[in-house]
């Protein structure tokens, strides 16, 4: 059974950083497409980042691409998520998931249904 732990969460200004994690136990997470989404109140969970299971592709949504980087180290099974230049409209639980296939179609991993496992979500709140 795959569990996921995210952390790094919490209270920033608008303008500045943070990094999320992603745990991984269980599994094998050098197979897996490891993906960020984000949920604020009263809205769907969005899609954020993506990542392919050998870390040589990646794939952003519009909102946070040149301003979020996705990474993820095999030998440690975790993925991390580096955001700069956050805006409140970045204020939401984030939460990262993984899919077991080797299909990088964005079609595919963009879904939130294609994802078989995810965290607990952690909270990140951008004050103005």
């Amino acid at each position: 059974q795959v569990q996921l732990v995210e952390s790094g969460g919490g209270l920033v200004q608008a303008g500045g950083s943070l990094r999320l994690s992603c745990a991984v136990s269980g599994g094998f997470f050098s197979n897996y497409i490891i993906g960020w989404f984000r949920q604020a109140p009263g809205k769907e969970r969005e899609f954020v980042a993506a990542i392919r299971w050998d870390g040589r592709n990646t794939n952003y949504a519009d909102s946070v691409k040149d301003r979020f980087t996705i990474s993820r180290d095999n030998a440690k099974k975790t993925a991390n998520l580096q955001m700069n230049s956050l805006k409140p409209e970045d204020t939401a639980v984030y939460y990262c998931g993984v899919i077991g296939s080797f299909t990088w179609v964005r079609t595919y991993y963009t879904s939130s249904n294609s994802y078989a496992s995810w965290g607990q979500g952690t909270q990140v709140t951008v004050s103005s």
